[in-house]
């Protein structure tokens, strides 16, 4: 069993959409474990109609995920490569990469499980071939290590920063210098489990690179190369800096162009060292639509 804490930040809101908000959690999950009476709102069980109050202390108890026998689901897979021991996926918004609690259908590995036989083991049975992932609503490239011999040595290449991954987001606020480094170690959010911070209790250091795009009226586009890769890490260190990823409501990131609620982020790049041949690849994933999109009308705007 483990158990989340959350102090509210909001206030007016059924429970059971905040807590999916600011969690991992889906909302039909949330609402399964406020009936089973796992969740309280200071120290008093609440039905899923209860709306939150600022500083209302949220306590969960989520089950310890029990082995289930993933299915095989025919997804469509936006693949950039594929041989007999990668494959590098571009995922799609909103896919999250492997099962967690309440989410057992629709991730990358059941899709993956039905596109091939043949993954890695090394990360066990709920997370086949998956040797580092991006967040549900991150688009962009992703490597999935069809054996444990590619397995060892794309993980070794991360860990060794010889794994290239570039990003590119749009933040809110003008960014007026050109380049910049974000060099300060992240940890959890004492206030929120689901959240990373800048912190020195509990953290690990990272470092993000960044470089402006392009300046907008009241944003600015930018690319990050990450030099670690920590949970959360460019959202966490842009927020750090004053400047959220546009649309990511959980760092603070707002989007008046465009109904989204999730970060406008993108992992465009992605350059390894093959595991069987040597040979150095890069593969890029193009922008989303949505993401075009917002660039068109943030230009507009300047006009």
């Amino acid at each position: 069993m483990s158990r989340m804490t959350l102090v509210c930040e909001e206030a007016d809101i059924r429970i059971d959409k905040y807590i999916a908000t600011y969690t991992e959690l889906s909302r039909t999950y949330v609402q399964q474990l406020l009936e089973e009476k796992k969740v309280t709102v200071n120290g008093n069980t609440v039905r899923s109609s209860y709306k939150v109050s600022l500083d209302d202390v949220i306590e969960i108890e989520v089950p310890e995920v029990e082995p289930i026998a993933l299915e095989a689901e025919d997804i469509p897979l936006d693949i950039l490569y594929e041989d007999g021991d990668v494959i590098v996926i571009n995922k799609a918004k909103g896919m999250v990469v492997h099962p967690a609690p309440g989410v057992y259908h629709g991730t990358l590995v059941n899709a993956l499980l039905y596109h091939c036989k043949d993954l890695s083991g090394i990360n066990g049975k709920q997370r086949p071939g998956i040797v580092h992932r991006i967040d549900k609503d991150t688009t962009g490239c992703l490597i999935v290590c069809k054996n444990d011999l590619a397995h060892e040595a794309i993980a070794k290449q991360i860990e060794e920063k010889t794994c290239h991954r570039e990003y590119v987001a749009i933040v809110n606020g003008i960014i007026d210098h050109e380049k910049g480094l974000v060099d300060a170690p992240i940890g959890r959010d004492p206030r929120d489990r689901q959240r990373m911070t800048v912190t020195e209790k509990g953290s690990k250091e990272a470092r993000t690179l960044f470089e402006v795009i392009e300046r907008f009226r009241e944003d600015t586009y930018i690319s990050c190369t990450l030099e670690t890769g920590r949970t959360h890490q460019i959202r966490a260190h842009m927020k750090y800096i004053g400047h959220p990823v546009m649309g990511d409501s959980r760092y603070g990131g707002t989007c008046k162009y465009m109904d989204t609620q999730e970060q406008v982020l993108h992992a465009r790049s992605i350059t390894f060292v093959h595991p069987r041949t040597q040979d150095q690849m890069r593969f890029e994933a193009p922008l989303p639509t949505y993401f075009e999109e917002l660039l068109e009308l943030l230009r507009k705007d300047m006009q």
